[in-house]
């Protein structure tokens, strides 16, 4: 019968398993303890005889849910590649004989290790479905492009390229954007001497001879709602005419905005025409059109001073504290615009650090000092302005020395403003200093917020109508392994409405978060998540009969992927998931599960670790690992034959944000003796792959001394860590320092 749960358990022998394992034992603990239907062993179960031996058995209707115990589940990942069947795997080489010492003495405990890891193995395999695809969409192709700068243009050509339509929603009158302001560029082709076309006119032909892009101009999107490959995208022009689209990936490309350099009254920029941003330079030699440059008064410029980081990379209040990456590089060129038309123009870039990125930054750097452009460690205190006449106060850091000098003209490097919509997670000023983490979210989930920015995509979610904001306003969301992806599923952002970056970056920027468009839309169509667990068709469920309407689960969810329906029951939307578990593990009523990840999967794994009794000396450790950052960890720890504690039982899990406080008071009433969990590094640095759920983790866990008091437990017991991937030597020193713990304080009272 196909519903019929049929376990099939397979041990290898390879790897040196045979030669420190009992595996006929393993066999006997699979099918006795397990309840396997059969259980088999193989010299190389990876090997191709290995797979037939296997996939045979699959292909007789002998098995249905596979237990595989031999080495890592991220090992030999395409070997045991198996379709139409659940998958579980013992580790037993990483995480039993590599980080077990191969003496007569270890071996009774190195055996107890595999049989329990067979157990559990077993017990997951029990609670797993196979998951299959929603079917809530078709394929829908057509990619929406907010924003028709050089970063929209770009997305929009290389989506069509790939045979794609894309459609460009551009507010102004014309595409182009701030790229469509500049003279010239910088040098962007080998040698990197020279300023260069900024190729903006040669994309808008491109694109407006491209069938596949659609342009809509002097329009906003004044709706989107839906979910990947089935957003529902209302388009309003001026006019008043409103257009739906149905649309498979959005990309925002919404651009920046110049630092209003109004703020900089120490530099005279509201006193003097003379004093102008780098933007307003640009629009100067526009004019000039290949002549001199001139003043607003219509005096040529015969000197010009450029101020570095003008109001940015300063915790000064108002300022920008970041590098905007561009501003040194356009500094260079516009002093090139001086240099070309008069070679006499005296030209000085005033610099605390100067940064020129890019393949040939340096080259271009070189190529301005050759044309006479003159560069000093100086940093500019103020500007004088009386009449027309400029004098710039600055200190000198190579002589040390307070100097003063004259210009017709200063040009500020004001840096970068993200053009992000509203923050829907700020906090509002007055409560971010004293209120309780439970106030702040409160506050950010009814949006009590004083928002002075359009909104840009005008989400129709419970969570708010725009992107997140990463840091200072850019709608980044995982800035280390998943570039581009925001925290709205299949919604991406390109150019420096993401971070700050050169023209350069953003037309690289653009081709990638086309990409990952593209590959959101193909995942959509099967019901499957792109990022990051890839592939995974499983989604979320509840029992609506144990639903307490408690809304945790909603506003936990990192990805806005939950709202309520109109009895105020979760609502999942299943390809806006990502598939972390984080509603999973925010559920008091344990109501919410995976087809193959749940409350019961972990659980079950969690009560079938065999317990000895308080007199058998042998503790045991609950290990909760993050399978992005801690698992891998722990299996470079074994890989590098580091050892740890033989009494140690780890489980990975998808994300810390999924664990379920349930499964520790289970594991200390069942008799373990300890308890860690391992997530990722939180914060403002964060490295967690789902990107808030290490945080909701520690905050949960922060409130289990209640629990273990009411136990009876001393609080050391339970111990949560946040651990990068390169904590190879420190994850197995964490579980060993537990032991120590452990051997201190005694054993559990618990013990059956």
């Amino acid at each position: 019968m196909a519903d019929e749960l049929l376990m099939g358990a397979y041990i290898c022998k390879g790897c040196g398993i045979g030669d420190r394992l009992d595996c006929g034992r393993l066999e006997t603990t699979a099918t006795r303890d397990g309840k396997a239907k059969f259980a088999k062993s193989h010299d190389f179960l990876c090997s191709a005889e290995g797979v037939a031996m296997i996939q045979a058995d699959i292909d007789a209707g002998e098995t249905n849910h596979l237990i595989i115990g031999a080495c890592s589940r991220r090992a030999k990942v395409e070997a045991f590649n198996f379709q139409n069947v659940t998958l579980s795997r013992a580790n037993l080489r990483e995480g039993v004989i590599w980080v077990r010492p191969d003496t007569d003495d270890a071996r009774e405990t190195t055996q107890e290790m595999a049989d329990d890891y067979i157990r559990m193995a077993c017990a997951e395999s029990k609670f797993m479905k196979l998951p299959k695809g929603s079917g809530e969409q078709p394929l829908n192709k057509n990619i929406l492009v907010v924003g028709g700068g050089i970063t929209g243009m770009t997305a929009a050509i290389e989506a069509s390229k790939a045979g794609y339509p894309a459609f460009i929603i551009e507010k102004s009158g014309q595409l182009g954007g701030v790229m469509a302001q500049l003279n010239k560029r910088v040098a962007t082709k080998s040698p990197y001497a020279e300023p260069e076309d900024t190729t903006v006119d040669a994309l808008i032909a491109a694109v407006e001879a491209d069938s596949k892009i659609t342009v809509h101009l002097n329009a906003t999107v004044t709706k989107t709602s839906g979910a990947p490959g089935r957003f529902s995208v209302d388009i309003s022009t001026e006019s008043g005419a409103t257009t739906n689209l149905s649309i498979g990936a959005i990309v925002q490309a919404s651009g920046m905005k110049q630092y209003d350099a109004n703020q900089l009254t120490e530099f005279a920029y509201d006193k003097s025409d003379n004093v102008v941003t780098q933007l307003e330079l640009e629009a100067m030699a526009k004019a000039a059109n290949g002549g001199p440059i001139k003043r607003k008064d219509g005096k040529e410029v015969n000197s010009v001073v450029f101020v570095q980081c003008a109001g940015q990379r300063s915790d000064k209040e108002g300022h920008l504290p970041y590098c905007s990456g561009f501003c040194c590089t356009a500094s260079i060129k516009q002093a090139m615009y001086f240099k070309d038309q008069n070679p006499g123009v005296d030209t000085v870039i005033m610099y605390d650090d100067l940064r020129t990125p890019g393949a040939g930054g340096e080259d271009f750097y070189r190529s301005g000092q050759k044309k006479g452009v003159i560069f000093t460690k100086s940093s500019v205190s103020t500007i004088d302005a009386s009449g027309a006449d400029l004098t710039i106060n600055f200190h000198d850091k190579i002589l040390n020395e307070d100097q003063s000098m004259s210009a017709d003209l200063v040009v500020l490097a004001t840096g970068q403003v993200p053009n992000s919509g509203p923050d829907p997670y700020a906090v509002p000023m007055e409560l971010e200093d004293d209120a309780s983490a439970e106030d702040k979210q409160a506050a950010a989930d009814a949006h009590e917020v004083a928002i002075g920015v359009d909104s840009i995509l005008n989400l129709d979610y419970r969570q708010g109508t725009d992107l997140p904001h990463l840091k200072h306003g850019f709608t980044d969301s995982h800035f280390i392994c998943f570039p581009y992806e925001t925290r709205r599923t299949g919604i991406y952002s390109a150019g420096p409405v993401r971070r700050p970056m050169d023209s350069m970056q953003a037309s690289v920027d653009a081709t990638g978060a086309a990409m990952k468009a593209i590959l959101e839309i193909e995942s959509a169509a099967k019901g499957a998540a792109a990022h990051p667990r890839s592939g995974d068709l499983s989604f979320p469920s509840f029992r609506i009969e144990g639903c307490t309407q408690c809304k945790r689960c909603t506003v936990e969810c990192p990805f806005g992927a939950i709202n309520e329906d109109a009895k105020g029951y979760p609502q999942y939307n299943e390809s806006r998931c990502r598939r972390c578990g984080t509603c999973m593990g925010a559920c008091p009523v344990r109501v919410i599960s995976f087809e193959n990840y749940s409350v019961d999967s972990i659980g079950q794994q969690i009560k079938n670790v065999d317990i000895p009794e308080e007199f058998d000396e042998k503790p045991r450790i609950l290990v909760l690992a993050c399978e992005n950052d801690a698992y891998p960890a722990l299996d470079m720890a074994a890989q590098n034959k580091l050892e740890y504690s033989a009494f140690a039982r780890i489980v990975p899990v998808r994300c810390l944000g999924s664990v379920n406080t349930i499964w520790l008071t289970d594991a200390l009433n069942s008799g373990y003796d300890g308890v860690i969990l391992m997530g990722c590094q939180k914060g403002d640095d964060y490295q967690c792959h789902f990107v808030k759920g290490s945080e909701m983790a520690h905050y949960r866990m922060s409130k289990i001394a209640d629990t273990l008091k009411t136990l009876n437990l001393e609080e050391e017991r339970v111990a949560t860590y946040e651990v990068a991937i390169t904590d190879v030597e420190r994850t197995a020193q964490l579980i060993n320092d537990m032991a120590e713990t452990v051997e201190k304080i005694g054993m559990s009272p618990f013990k059956f």
